[in-house]
């Protein structure tokens, strides 16, 4: 591939994917490439809030104030993707009780609606909730799905003519004199090395923002700012929950699709790539989370895992040893130009999932100014079609099995059968969502669908959704097992924190099914790729 366009967005994430709608609405020729899936990177890795700006009032007004704005412009373009759970804020015995005056002060200086609401009453709403809060706030906290908003996202740029590329890794950026004219992408599917030049590249890969402007020789300072999360097995409650402190480890707790999101916590990374979820974290969290939930203790941890925040710290110019606590969830435009006389690269850093559509509208902005355009923002009136099914929820699903398997048996359509009982995943899901990305990769499939994120953590369903991706792929054995093993990595990671009691258990049974069962791991497609630990390291 060797093509021509006016803008080049690399990385395909919620903020990247908002770049792209916004530029081809003021009619730029757009292209984006993305290393990995939609949702691959922190997008697809963070616990599921679509803020209402009430957890940064008082320590970053500004950001809470775009919070709460973009939560409303979101709330008309997006309405499929998103669960209107509303949030708590209540003070538990053991959060600072002057906190709450002040968190009540600072939400109505930012304009952010608030309202008291009687213990009592958030108790009969949350029965769950520790019994001794002292107060309660209701904000307009939602749920969102990142994989959903995505794919939103993606078929709607699509639509107005941006072209979107999966699994290309930008190799090298077109440098001539003191201009960026292109990049030079490895097709990680095909291995060929393809070309795309442009008038203007727009860097939005998030925490990976220094690793592409190093390729032009200039350093951005991320802080990689690494947040632990815990899927625990059911919805604890149906309403967000945060607890009435100043933000810090474990004090959120988020009900999205079937499950509850447990976070988070803030380490510094030392790279977007390289970081581990430590047993330490894990017990940290849920000891903080009995704080909000007296019993979390009955209830089953489903898995752990990690998204990295990209922040920087203007002041400091993104210093590696800023305490990320302190810095601000805002967003920052930098025009290379401007910061380091080349021209032809801009980059965004920082910023929410909440905000990503305010920040494309600020890079395209300026990338306007850089081309001499003068087009004006439209996506936040623009309606995003055609609207998809509403959020996911299980009953929903649950309910078109049903439809499907009460017909007579005769009329039943082949494809119809279960694949992941956890998530009700049919077979005609796993072929639709095959077909539409064509991608090898099981990983993927889970994005797409939620296969194996439910209790079992595809004990079972891997195997099977193999099957069906090795026919309607026509791929051979060696890659399905590959494929496979893959796929049951990433599920182990995230288990491996949470290994006591009902988790071992089903780790055991996975483990039998694949060593024993069916005796993958002396597959010569699987001896590099460790899905389950070797009996020397069990």
């Amino acid at each position: 591939m060797n093509i021509g366009t006016e803008i080049l967005i690399i990385g395909g994430g919620a903020t990247g994917l908002s770049v792209a709608r916004d530029a081809v609405l003021r009619g730029f020729k757009t292209v984006v490439v993305e290393k990995g899936d939609l949702a691959h990177g922190t997008s697809g890795r963070y616990h599921g809030l679509l803020h209402s700006g009430g957890r940064y009032v008082v320590s970053d007004p500004e950001s809470a104030r775009e919070c709460f704005t973009e939560n409303q412009i979101l709330r008309s373009l997006i309405p499929t993707a998103l669960e209107d759970t509303g949030g708590f804020f209540v003070s538990t015995p053991d959060d600072p009780p002057e906190y709450a005056d002040e968190f009540l002060a600072a939400c109505q200086v930012c304009g952010i609606p608030v309202e008291e609401i009687p213990v009592g009453t958030a108790l009969r709403e949350e029965p769950l909730l520790h019994p001794g809060i002292r107060r309660a706030f209701r904000v307009p906290d939602m749920a969102c799905d990142s994989f959903d908003t995505l794919h939103l996202l993606a078929a709607d740029a699509r639509r107005h003519g941006v072209e979107v590329y999966l699994r290309r890794r930008v190799e090298k950026l077109i440098q001539s004199e003191e201009r960026i004219t292109g990049a030079v992408l490895r097709n990680l599917v095909t291995g060929e090395e393809e070309r795309i030049q442009a008038d203007l590249l727009l860097n939005c890969t998030g925490p990976w923002v220094g690793e592409i402007a190093a390729l032009a020789g200039y350093e951005v300072n991320v802080i990689p700012s690494k947040g632990t999360m815990i899927a625990m097995n059911m919805r604890l409650t149906n309403t967000v929950v945060n607890r009435c402190k100043p933000p810090h480890d474990g004090d959120i707790l988020v009900p999205v699709g079937t499950v509850s999101i447990l976070g988070t916590t803030e380490v510094t990374a030392k790279s977007a790539d390289k970081y581990q979820i430590t047993d330490s974290e894990i017990s940290l969290l849920l000891a903080e989370g009995e704080k909000l939930i007296p019993t979390l203790g009955s209830y089953r941890p489903l898995r752990a895992w990690a998204g990295v925040r990209p922040l920087f710290d203007a002041n400091a110019d993104g210093r590696d040893d800023a305490d990320s606590r302190q810095v601000s969830r805002g967003h920052h435009v930098l025009n290379h130009r401007e910061r380091d006389g080349v021209r032809g690269l801009l980059s965004i850093v920082g910023g929410k999932f909440t905000t990503m559509r305010l920040m494309a509208e600020e890079l395209v902005d300026v990338a306007c100014a850089e081309l001499g355009v003068t087009e004006t923002c439209t996506t936040a009136s623009t309606p995003i079609e055609p609207a998809a099914s509403n959020f996911y929820t299980l009953p929903q699903r649950l309910q078109a099995l049903e439809e499907r398997t009460a017909r007579p048996l005769r009329k039943q359509p082949s494809n119809a059968n279960l694949i992941c009982e956890c998530e009700l995943v049919t077979a005609a899901d796993v072929e639709a969502s095959l077909r539409n990305s064509d991608s090898h990769i099981l990983n993927d499939l889970r994005r797409d669908t939620r296969l194996g994120m439910g209790p079992c953590q595809a004990g079972f369903c891997a195997y099977r959704a193999a099957g069906i991706a090795s026919r309607e792929l026509e791929i051979d054995a060696t890659q399905t097992i590959a494929a496979l093993a893959q796929f049951l990595q990433e599920r182990w990671k995230g288990q491996r924190p949470l290994l006591w009691g009902h988790n071992l258990r089903q780790a055991e049974l996975d483990l039998h099914i694949y060593r024993d069962l069916f005796g993958l791991d002396r597959m010569p497609a699987t001896r590099k790729i460790k899905a389950y630990p070797t009996e020397e390291t069990a």
